[in-house]
């Protein structure tokens, strides 16, 4: 089947090219009665549009969102929902230069090995550009999630090795690289504009905290919690790397120093460590849920690079035109939307048979 579809009951179905007419999402499974309006969606599509800063892409695009369908004076219906984005900016031209040589670090060559057709204008459904239609999938999806009580935030933990070394959840808006750290937000958009200058590019680190998960949401074996999670961010484009708690670390730990300790919090069980990120065994323990992502440095760069075209004459390329010099800023948005549509989804899936538990 084609990968255009995610979810099992809050299922979302992208469309569109990046210099085509727009791009959209059909959502399905979306719970009657919300009230929600273009506004809840523009919210979060204004943190990912392209144009924010000196650090991004200078590609104007207002990215105004449509709703089409599934909304009815002021609250969802509970049928699907179409949600549409015109393209306002779309400069295919920039493109001709290059269309019949394979960029280097682009999905170009293996579109075209799959489908014998590529889209050559600015990668097409491969582009970032996609993201756009999930961040508005997001918006929906977070909204239901906060009448639950379960909040996302994310934000840049690293770009090319400065680190964030403190952690302020209200410093994240306040500078453009989404830095939990301001002193360190300095360096990380000094690095930025370091690469942007000598033609390069700088990948990063992107955290999330999810709080006011309840426990018991995940569905062994296949349909793990974070077996789901890694699925959702590791198909945005350009992330390369997932771990949930302490991940990839966990492997120089022993037992007695990675396992989370139980107590009792009056009713509740908790955990006086949270080295397991928030999940076992593929369900959530009630804990914070924490996951970090690894964001690739962006492909294109104006630096000369070996390639070979479409009919394999070896060629060199230098790829100009109006491109992020690091995506992991603009990649947060998208990296909570797509943690809030799989905890939606495994809300619902939950509570599906959730009275078969408890008898209800």
């Amino acid at each position: 089947m084609p990968g255009n579809s995610f979810g099992r009951i809050f299922t979302i179905t992208t469309f569109g090219e990046s210099h085509g007419k727009g791009i959209g999402v059909i959502i399905d499974g979306v719970p009657p009665s919300v009230e929600l309006s273009e506004e809840d969606i523009q919210v979060e599509l204004d943190r990912r549009r392209p144009g924010q800063s000196r650090v991004t892409t200078p590609r104007r695009e207002p990215d105004r969102v449509q709703i089409l369908s599934g909304v009815f004076q002021g609250r969802t219906t509970g049928t699907p929902m179409a949600l549409f984005i015109p393209n306002r900016s779309a400069r295919p031209a920039d493109y001709e230069s290059f269309k019949d040589l394979y960029r280097p670090g682009h999905a170009d060559f293996t579109y075209h090995r799959k489908y014998g057709i590529r889209d050559w204008r600015g990668s097409g459904r491969a582009s970032g550009r996609e993201t756009a239609a999930r961040v508005a999938a997001g918006a929906v999806a977070r909204k239901v999630l906060l009448g639950e009580g379960i909040g996302i935030t994310a934000y840049v933990l690293e770009i090319d090795g400065i680190c964030a070394e403190r952690i302020d959840l209200s410093e994240i808006e306040k500078n453009m690289v989404r830095s939990p750290d301001k002193d360190a937000a300095e360096r990380m958009i000094a690095r930025i504009d370091q690469a942007r200058s000598e033609g390069d590019s700088v990948g990063g680190i992107v955290e999330v905290l999810v709080r006011g998960i309840p426990p018991g949401m995940g569905d062994p074996v296949f349909d793990k919690l974070d077996a789901l999670l890694a699925h959702a961010l590791m198909s945005i484009g350009g992330v390369r790397g997932f771990e949930v708690g302490k991940g990839i670390e966990s492997a120089r730990m022993r037992g007695s120093q990675f396992n989370d300790s139980y107590y009792a919090d009056g009713v509740r069980v908790r955990t006086r460590t949270n080295n397991a990120g928030g999940i076992l065994g593929g369900i959530s323990t009630g804990e914070d849920i924490v996951l970090r992502v690894a964001v690739r440095p962006p492909a294109s760069i104006e630096r000369p690079q070996e390639t070979v075209s479409v009919d394999g004459v070896e060629r060199t390329i230098e790829v100009h035109g109006r491109h992020d010099p690091c995506i992991a800023p603009r990649i947060v948005p998208v990296v909570e939307a797509m943690v809030a549509v799989t905890l939606l989804d495994c809300l619902l899936v939950h509570r599906s048979y959730q009275g078969w538990v408890h008898g209800t």
